[in-house]
């Protein structure tokens, strides 16, 4: 599948929810574009997807557009047409949301954590085992319910609910 952002062919997507707007609002975008890690040059063909009909796609376009630091993606968010209720659904990042393991504990970018059920990953085609340790995992970016990290080589996207801090 392509991938609504970057445009990436053939990337298994993960569906992404876009908060503060309308309940079960998602994308589906590949990892990369999820990881808040990614180098602004990734992003680079949103010159193009920012003008996609689907307003969750426009306001998670807005939002990364306007969190990257260099001159074309401050360009492409000046040249961005919202309306108002898609500007102001992009403007309303919650706040204070914090990733927390099945426990309650807090996770941090770094941190160790361990499976604590087998999960099936989606367009990769294994199954990631109860016990495995995720190493340095990634926080989502707008979501506190997902976290990222390699399991078996792969980069993926775990739910919080499933993995405790180690």
């Amino acid at each position: 599948m392509t991938c609504p952002l970057c445009l990436t062919e053939n990337t298994p997507l993960i569906e992404t929810p876009v908060p503060g707007g309308p309940d079960g609002a998602s994308v589906e975008i590949c990892a990369t574009c999820a990881d808040p890690d990614t180098p602004s040059d990734h992003f680079r063909p949103m010159a193009s997807t920012m003008w996609s009909e689907d307003p969750a796609l426009q306001v998670l376009a807005a939002r990364i557009l306007t969190r990257l630091d260099t001159d074309w993606a401050r360009d492409l968010s000046e040249q961005l047409y919202l309306d108002d209720d898609n500007r102001a659904w992009a403007d309303n990042v919650p706040q204070g949301s914090e990733h927390k393991d099945s426990n309650g504990v807090p996770l941090a970018t770094g941190d160790t954590v361990v499976l604590i059920k087998d999960l099936n990953v989606k367009g990769a085609g294994f199954t990631a085992k109860r016990g495995t340790a995720v190493h340095k995992i990634s926080l989502v970016l707008d979501n506190p319910a997902h976290i990222e990290g390699r399991v078996e080589g792969q980069r993926i996207v775990i739910l919080t609910e499933f993995v405790k801090k180690r």
